[in-house]
């Protein structure tokens, strides 16, 4: 049975970090073959695990919709095959990881067929791996209109700010709202320098989620960001890896 594992957060508080080294932690621990899908509108998920972007799922649903719309959709195939066939095609495939980017948010109009058929094209393919790990974008967007998996275990990350916490407890309250099956859910402070302050760990523990850990500021991010390098070249002599190994041994398993 698949493994499907979500990552969310405001912006800027470590998604694309956290969900690069957990799909670093997953291949290394032979949970594999791994579909990793970027759910940012940034789609920048490529660049964290070293892989080459072409199309996005955005990108096929707004030139269907153009099609549909302008006359020229092709003939003898349904909607429901052609999308299947056009995520399929837009899939990069890497060593034991592909990786599949959401790309845009919708434009003006109605999607919910659209939608509709996307999911269901999505959900078959995860079945044909061991762990989904999915880079949800700050308004968890396609875990609200239902374009992606249920998931069995979520992660929520904040920064160490009582602002972060606030939205972090904010997102808890939307999962809960939109009836999404959730398994699991964890909170996880990002980016400390040195112990945690007391106050920031007792709004950690009120958020309503078990608050599984922090990890620590490392340089050695910022450092392969300057130069243009994959997140999961990070190894055990950095900061952050081995804390984030811990963390998910606890909530995920080796």
């Amino acid at each position: 049975m698949t493994l499907t594992v979500a990552v969310v957060g405001k912006g800027g508080v470590g998604k694309t970090t956290f969900s690069a080294l957990t799909i670093k932690y997953l291949r290394v621990a032979g949970r594999t073959p791994i579909l990793a899908i970027d759910g940012d509108p940034s789609s920048n998920l490529n660049l964290a695990l070293g892989m080459e972007l072409r199309e996005t799922v955005g990108q096929i649903r707004e030139d269907t919709a153009q099609q549909v719309s302008s006359g020229t959709f092709q003939a003898g195939i349904s909607k429901a095959d052609w999308f299947e066939y056009s995520v399929n095609d837009c899939l990069v495939e890497g060593e034991d990881v592909d990786l599949l980017a959401m790309g845009r948010p919708e434009g003006p109009g109605c999607y919910c067929a659209a939608n509709n058929m996307l999911r269901t094209s999505i959900d078959r393919l995860g079945n044909d791996y061991a762990v989904v790990v999915i880079d949800n974008e700050a308004g968890m967007e396609h875990i609200s209109r239902q374009t992606t998996r249920s998931i069995n275990v979520l992660f929520v990350l904040t920064d160490p700010t009582q602002r972060g916490l606030a939205a972090a407890e904010h997102i808890v309250s939307l999962a809960r709202s939109l009836g999404t099956r959730i398994g699991s859910a964890y909170l996880v402070i990002n980016n400390v320098d040195g112990d945690l302050p007391e106050p920031l760990a007792a709004r950690a523990r009120e958020i309503g989620i078990p608050f599984l850990g922090v990890l620590p500021r490392d340089s050695a991010v910022a450092r392969l960001d300057v130069l243009g390098r994959p997140l999961i070249e990070l190894d055990e002599d950095s900061l952050v890896y081995p804390a984030v190994k811990a963390l998910l041994g606890q909530a995920l398993g080796s």
